[in-house]
């Protein structure tokens, strides 16, 4: 199948849950795994994946595709859960996370041979540099796509972050944009409390690029700054998306403890019944 469709947000808005709720699975039967930023950034994945990025499910290789670059390795299974939805693999392969011999590896891996795959991800704060280079490449080739990348705030503490983003401006890359899951939250506690981040919005602008913030759960707004991303403009663009770790879950929502945590059998079901409310 060709993305991107004519999807509005009630379509998806279920596409979300559906992803959301395939998390929950492969967590539970894995007995290990990242769910807080699996669940913050499900939204921006649905967004991208079936209303703005240019891809086809029947020829992953095709050459004038969008890139997604997941700089943050540890969501993998919102990775895996998109992909799936959108048809890469068959669904049922999900409930394979992290086991032995599995192509869903606990960081996506392009030796395990999962489709979809433009990085092996999980060393945190080298995302943006890849998709600095695959966006040279690109204007190099004379490629009209994009590269989109999904970045954490707390990876937002990785001086390389920094460094990329310095080379991203100077090369005047408009065919990138970063996304940045601002959820507030890392492993050991709030960003603010770590090594703060704020400002951040102007942290960007004085680096040199077009600057956005918005709700990263609405879809509206989603789109409509995926869509300010494509004026004619010479720099680099990053969306500063505002969420909230463990979204759709109200008693893990905002809780730094389920930044690594699975649930047991029994909170798994608990929480799919929570999203299909």
């Amino acid at each position: 199948m060709v993305f991107p469709l004519t999807n509005g947000v009630s379509a998806l808005s279920e596409l979300a849950k559906a992803i959301r709720q395939s998390v929950v699975r492969s967590l539970a039967r894995a007995g290990s795994g990242h769910l807080g930023g699996s669940m913050s950034s499900a939204d921006i994945l649905t967004t991208l994946y079936f209303s703005v990025m240019r891809h086809d499910t029947g020829n992953p290789s095709w050459p004038g595709r969008d890139r997604f670059i997941l700089s943050i390795g540890h969501i993998a299974p919102v990775f895996y859960a998109t992909l799936a939805e959108a048809g890469y693999f068959p669904k049922e392969e999900l409930l394979s996370l992290r086991k032995l011999g599995s192509r869903l590896q606990g960081h996506p891996g392009r030796d395990h041979g999962l489709p979809g795959l433009e990085l092996s991800a999980g060393s945190l704060g080298q995302g943006l540099s890849v998709a600095a280079g695959i966006a040279i490449a690109a204007k190099m080739d004379r490629i009209d796509n994009r590269t989109y990348c999904l970045c954490g705030d707390g990876e937002m503490q990785e001086g390389s972050v920094w460094e990329a983003a310095m080379a991203a401006a100077h090369h005047k890359l408009n065919n990138l944009v970063v996304v940045i899951d601002r959820n507030g939250v890392q492993i050991d506690g709030s960003t603010e409390t770590v090594m703060g981040l704020e400002p951040l919005k102007k942290k960007w602008e004085a680096f040199g690029w077009d600057t956005l913030e918005c709700d990263g759960h609405d879809f509206r707004a989603l789109m409509s700054a995926f869509q300010k991303t494509r004026i004619e403009r010479d720099r680099p663009s990053v969306i500063i998306a505002k969420t909230i770790m463990g979204k759709g879950i109200a008693s893990i929502e905002g809780d730094y403890r389920w930044h690594g945590k699975a649930p047991s059998k029994e909170q798994a079901e608990e929480f799919i019944r929570e999203l299909d409310i």
